[in-house]
């Protein structure tokens, strides 16, 4: 369900200091927006109405945190989430932007040097197989994180779908990233820190276990082959069991 524009989100996102609507110029340059550039960087793709997303970045100070949405007036809500809870302070470790993360990499670069990756809840494109070229963890979309996360950086995905998780960890393998964690019922696991996202309550909530894992970037393997403009992929989406 697509959440209803508001009068009140324009005025609100124009008017929010931390809120780039210029991502491709800040391009390399997204530490600059921080008070303590030194500090390790996150990012977040597809932060919704950012439940999950502030509380993160408040209850690490000690970390810059970049969260994007390719909905403009969603982010609103997680602007007005992260001035509830982040008062009387002023937000400081926290960006946010409006990118369409086909194009990612058209937005950050290596010099950005993101040590984590947060994808949660992606659509898991699973209803036609042409599709799956769209998928957030899809080897197109990998080999442009590759561009702009730290050596050994984290990628970490969450989602309430098995068959997008089994292909997930296919496509991550693939593209050089080391399975470092990974469980099929997050909330029976003990994970922690956990937080939880509004799609995550509501599955959780409904009895559904939720899939997670954690793949450090490593080396590529040496057989690997690529064409980056999406051509030819070796295969990567057939699977031993097409439905």
């Amino acid at each position: 369900m697509r959440m209803r524009r508001k009068p009140w989100t324009e005025p609100l996102l124009d008017g929010c200091p931390y809120l780039v609507n210029e991502p491709q110029a800040q391009r390399g340059r997204w530490r600059e927006r921080f008070a303590d550039p030194g500090l390790p960087m996150e990012l977040e793709i597809g932060c919704g109405k950012g439940v999950s997303t502030v509380r993160m970045a408040r209850e690490n100070p000690g970390v810059n945190f970049v969260a994007i949405d390719e909905v403009r007036h969603v982010l609103a809500v997680t602007i007005k989430n992260a001035e509830a809870a982040y008062a009387p302070e002023p937000v400081g470790n926290l960006a946010l932007s409006c990118v369409d993360a086909m194009f990612i990499r058209d937005s950050f670069g290596p010099e950005d040097g993101f040590r984590r990756l947060h994808i949660s809840f992606p659509n898991p494109w699973t209803v036609r197989s042409k599709h799956e070229k769209r998928r957030l963890t899809h080897p197109r979309q990998l080999m442009q994180y590759r561009e702009f996360l730290a050596p050994g950086a984290e990628l970490l995905l969450k989602t309430d779908d098995g068959l997008l998780f089994a292909d997930s960890k296919r496509y991550l393998a693939y593209c050089g990233f080391e399975i470092a964690y990974e469980t099929d019922d997050l909330h029976a696991s003990g994970y922690a820190p956990n937080y939880v996202s509004e799609h995550e309550a509501l599955y959780s909530g409904q009895g559904i276990p939720i899939h997670f894992l954690i793949a450090r970037m490593a080396e590529l393997p040496p057989d690997f082959r690529w064409e980056f403009d999406g051509r030819r992929l070796d295969n990567i989406d057939r699977r031993e069991n097409p439905r």
